[in-house]
């Protein structure tokens, strides 16, 4: 087969392609803060995650949004190692086979490592789209719309692959794209939601890529 230049598979990359084996800038702020982790990461994701560098005015507004004194705020961050899971290149070798392919993903600018990812997945990845980089991040369906334009497509004619239900499968359907779930054996949040809005599952980068491959073969049109 060869790439279908009107297909655009977006690939999240912590959880769907590997893991960094270490804790990021916004694990250790998450821990310091006194908020639920989940209303913590929501802010980051607003106020942090779309940030291309950390000025003195996004680290006092994020301390303040987070509950955390300034002095607390880490500053000694470097991007943790990024270990693939073992099916992760030869999946993305037979998606790249049926379309486009591109990471999106939400990190912040110092534990973006977009040249790491190149220099490990530039043989099947076209691009890679950290939140930093495009001043949006997911659920936003703006960070979805962002990667459509650049490549020149439409949201019908995107899929994108992700572990985080909320960030990756609602925001991707409410982009108007495909959606498949890396499920790593988990249930379905919201069963209904899911079957209603066609979201495919898998329980991992390989199944995804078959579900991929069968998409492109006839299902997106």
């Amino acid at each position: 087969m060869t790439p279908s230049p009107s297909l655009l598979v977006t690939v999240d990359v912590g959880g769907t392609l590997g893991i960094a084996e270490g804790p990021g800038l916004a694990m250790r702020l998450t821990e310091a803060s006194p908020l639920p982790a989940a209303r913590a990461r929501e802010i980051m994701r607003a106020g942090l995650h779309t940030q291309p560098a950390l000025t003195d005015t996004v680290v006092a507004e994020v301390c303040e949004a987070l509950e955390v004194p300034p002095e607390a705020f880490p500053r000694d961050v470097v991007p943790a190692p990024f270990r693939l899971f073992p099916c992760t290149t030869a999946a993305l070798c037979r998606i790249s086979a049926v379309a486009t392919v591109a990471t999106l993903s939400n990190v912040t600018c110092v534990d973006a490592d977009t040249e790491g990812l190149r220099s490990q997945l530039s043989a099947w990845v076209s691009d890679f789209f950290p939140s930093c980089r495009l001043g949006h991040s997911k659920p936003d369906p703006q960070a979805f719309h962002a990667v459509a334009n650049h490549f020149g497509v439409t949201p019908d004619r995107m899929i994108h692959i992700g572990d985080d239900w909320a960030c990756d499968i609602v925001g991707a359907v409410e982009a108007g794209a495909t959606a498949i779930w890396i499920s790593g054996g988990r249930s379905m949040p919201h069963g209904s939601w899911g079957i209603d809005h066609h979201v495919l599952v898998a329980h991992d980068l390989a199944a995804a890529a078959m579900h991929t491959q069968h998409l492109a073969t006839g299902s997106v049109e």
